[in-house]
């Protein structure tokens, strides 16, 4: 069983990261290849429903500029004044997780050893949940591990050019929205 789970993991691991790897750094950047939208029929024949684009800002994460952290898609976006995404990624998402809600950045630490060990950087934290401290952080080593689910952790992982991004984006102060 064990087996099992630890293969299912990995593939889990290896297709988001494989998603990660296509998504455009930079949102800012036109297509190669201009998107045409064709109908397609759906198992039961009728017509299908259009995928969600994972690159769309939540709708419900409010307004203004701020970090916005969907829980069930596992991705962050970073979102200007406007309303408009200017970045976004995925992340692998602690064991611990904040609640849904809006949140202000509380702390910041440059570099850090995270609570599993791993020499960690950029780290942003904005929320408490079971008495652990939530925050984004990237890996010194570049990787993005799934946690262990034994343990209590609140870093929520990230590729070292996209905690970089946050880095910058997210002062103490900004504003953190955590959606379902």
């Amino acid at each position: 069983m064990a087996g099992l789970t630890a293969a299912a993991v990995a593939a889990v691991c290896f297709l988001a990261y494989q998603a990660s790897a296509n998504a455009p750094a930079d949102l800012a950047a036109k297509p190669r290849t201009p998107g045409t939208s064709v109908p397609s029929i759906s198992p039961s024949g009728g017509p299908k429903q259009p995928a969600k684009d994972p690159l769309a800002v939540p709708a419900a994460s409010g307004s203004g500029e701020r970090v916005v952290y969907s829980l069930a898609d596992r991705r962050v976006w970073l979102v200007d004044a406007k309303g408009k995404a200017t970045r976004t990624f995925t992340v692998m998402p602690s064991t611990v997780d904040p609640a849904p809600g809006a949140y202000s950045v509380t702390s910041r630490s440059g570099s850090v050893r995270g609570s599993d060990g791993v020499q960690i950087e950029h780290v942003v934290r904005f929320a408490t949940a079971q008495d652990v401290a939530i925050g984004f952080s990237a890996a010194v080593d570049g990787s993005t591990p799934s946690p262990d689910p034994a343990r209590k952790t609140g870093g929520i992982r990230m590729k070292r050019a996209d905690g970089d991004a946050l880095w910058t984006f997210a002062s103490i102060g900004a504003k953190v929205v955590v959606v379902a």
